[in-house]
């Protein structure tokens, strides 16, 4: 698997059923629609899984998943299988993956351009991966899908024991300066061709975080490293910082790393030795994350000695996923030695991650969890459709046991709200003049 050809799907050629049908009906077999099928019935939709059946599922978590339920007090609800493509990912994202298929290929310094040879036009451009190069290509040109993202963000993080000891409020903003499918100058922003992507983020509370702030600037060429700034109060000015700080906590207490941004925070040229090491089912939260029962949108938790370290959340079961895995070939000094990423083989979303030290030993996880914003009683629109992002995240150190908690409201302190495809975003937050007023 590592060397050969990926073909995704069971009983045909899946991204040409899915364009056909929009529905992931009738690609795989029965077995894999549904987790009572897949377990003959031991465990089934409206189930829980805890320690006491969870090793019926063992192969269908990752293993930090796995110890967190088995050792840790996580439990899992079981919800019906996901079949609509158009739940899975922005509409308009989907829309340009499907007109753009088939136009995308990788130029000889290894990035992906067109079959003209300009920078990537939008959507995924290799849904039907024939490489684990190409699973992680596509993941790193697009994170959040959308031109533009604005995450209001709640952050906790917890000490070894399972305590709250440090509560964030921040806002992520990213967009892209190449591959735009909404928003004018679309597929480039006049003047950013070389670009990829633009990406801040500022903290809001507690007071003595308030006015800490990053800017990334990444270049379109993958085999060049991000341009990195910060905006620390103390200091009162922006700075520049090494690339290699990719790799450490923004903030004290937390255990979010940039390069963990989407499974795929670095530009993926300055990683390799891609290989595909596993496929088959997997359990996942990738529709059902939306907490539309809270005016802000948060969730609620359980689990660990306080009962406080892990969100309620909904799997479903994914009847595919790719497990790839990536070296940092680019990093000598990082403290990963290599990272395994599962992405949902209907949409090359990223699901879970695991990475592993420099020794081999299992280090760290980042496990997210999406939604459609519209649970067929009320929905939040992102234009013409309704919103599609990511609701929760776990990042979890088992080293030294540290867990750290995000999850996107509707609005933090400051008045800033979660929305997409916001045409100003550029000049409100992704330049060093908007660091610098963010930061005062």
């Amino acid at each position: 698997m590592a060397s050969g050809t990926l073909t995704t799907g069971v009983l045909c050629p899946l991204w040409s059923a899915l364009a056909a049908r929009g529905s992931t009906e009738g690609v795989y077999p029965d077995e894999l629609s549904s987790l009572t099928g897949y377990t003959k019935g031991r465990i089934s939709e409206g189930d829980v899984i805890d320690a006491s059946n969870v090793h019926y599922v063992q192969e269908l978590l990752d293993p930090i998943q796995f110890l967190q339920v088995s050792e840790m007090g996580r439990k899992l609800d079981v919800v019906p299988a996901t079949t609509d493509l158009y739940r899975l990912s922005p509409w308009e994202y989907i829309e340009a993956t499907l007109k753009n298929q088939g136009r995308a290929r990788f130029a000889k310094d290894g990035n992906v351009v067109t079959d003209e040879g300009s920078p990537w036009i939008g959507g995924n451009p290799f849904p039907d991966p024939q490489s684990a190069a190409e699973v992680f290509a596509g993941a790193t040109l697009s994170w959040g899908r959308h031109d533009v993202s604005l995450y209001a963000v709640k952050e906790y993080d917890l000490d070894p024991n399972g305590k709250v000891a440090y509560e964030y409020q921040s806002c992520w903003v990213e967009m892209n300066a190449t591959g735009r499918i909404v928003l004018d100058p679309k597929p480039y922003m006049k003047g950013h061709e070389d670009k990829l992507r633009f990406q801040s983020v500022f903290f809001l509370t507690p007071s003595d975080s308030r006015g800490t702030s990053y800017l990334n600037i990444w270049p379109y060429d993958q085999n060049r490293y991000p341009e990195l700034y910060g905006y620390l109060p103390a200091f009162k000015r922006v700075r520049r910082f090494p690339t290699n700080q990719r790799f450490e906590p923004m903030i004290p207490g937390s255990t979010i790393y940039m390069s963990d941004a989407w499974a795929a925070g670095d530009p993926f040229l300055t990683w390799g030795n891609f290989r595909l090491v596993n496929r088959g089912p997997m359990l996942a939260a990738i529709n059902s994350g939306w907490q539309s029962d809270s005016a802000n949108w948060e969730g609620h938790v359980h689990g660990g000695q306080h009962g406080e370290t892990f969100w309620n959340t909904s799997v479903e079961l994914i009847p595919e996923v790719l497990v790839v895995e990536a070296e940092p070939t680019g990093y000598p000094r990082a403290p990963v030695g290599k990272k395994r990423v599962a992405f949902d083989a209907r949409t090359m979303l990223p699901v879970s991650m695991v990475s592993f030290d420099r020794q081999g030993k299992i280090y760290r996880s980042f496990d997210g969890a999406f939604s459609l914003y519209d649970n067929g009683k009320s929905r939040v629109m992102d234009g013409d459709h309704p919103y599609w992002s990511w609701t929760r995240v776990h990042a979890h150190d088992v080293q030294t046991n540290r867990v750290t908690r995000l999850e996107q409201v509707k609005e933090v302190v400051g008045g800033y709200r979660s929305q997409a495809n916001i045409p100003d975003a550029y000049d409100r937050f992704l330049t060093k003049g908007a660091l610098r007023r963010l930061g005062n």
